[in-house]
């Protein structure tokens, strides 16, 4: 029963979440400030996942072969290589040091 609650609760959430963006004045979405922060905001967001999820474990810093893979990324992004390219250069690096490992 807790499940079907959370659910219920969960989707009523969500659905005031909408309702509540329906309800800003289109003036306030049009401000510079706040165009900027909608366009800023996923990408902050996602760089902070990433990095928990690459440098955290339980209530520590673990630098394993995630944290390679991601350096590797980084320096892959640095001399301007294709997306594709990035990716296949962090999954090379983190199967590498694992594999060592």
């Amino acid at each position: 029963m807790n499940v079907w609650i959370a659910i219920a609760l969960t989707a009523a959430g969500c659905y005031l979440a909408k309702l509540l963006g329906l309800l800003v004045p289109a003036g306030l979405l049009e401000r510079p400030l706040v165009q900027r922060l909608a366009a800023l905001l996923p990408v902050a967001l996602l760089a902070a996942l990433t990095a928990q999820q690459t440098f955290g474990d339980g209530h520590q810093v673990v630098l394993d072969a995630r944290a390679a893979g991601i350096a590797a990324a980084a320096v892959a992004l640095v001399l301007r290589a294709p997306f594709l390219v990035v990716v296949a250069v962090a999954v090379l690096v983190t199967a590498g040091v694992r594999a060592v490992a």
